[in-house]
């Protein structure tokens, strides 16, 4: 599965890393855009399997923060 950026904005923080378990609703990434915290959320239980998602970086609506297995 894979966790998209739901807007445009800048990775303020990345909170998982390969090998950490996440379950449903727990936040894996903040995003940063026009001066507001969005929370990007798991949508269900797994692993993080791969983190494309850097802090400082832009990323655009629909880019691939995390994939889950």
């Amino acid at each position: 599965m894979e966790i998209t950026a739901s807007m445009a904005g800048s990775v303020w923080k990345v909170l998982v890393k390969e090998g950490d378990q996440v379950k449903e609703g727990d936040d894996v990434v903040i995003l940063e855009s026009m001066k507001m915290e969005i929370p990007i959320v798991a949508e269900e239980d797994g692993t993080v399997v791969k983190v494309h998602a850097q802090e400082g970086e832009f990323v655009n609506e629909s880019d691939v923060l995390v994939e889950l297995e």
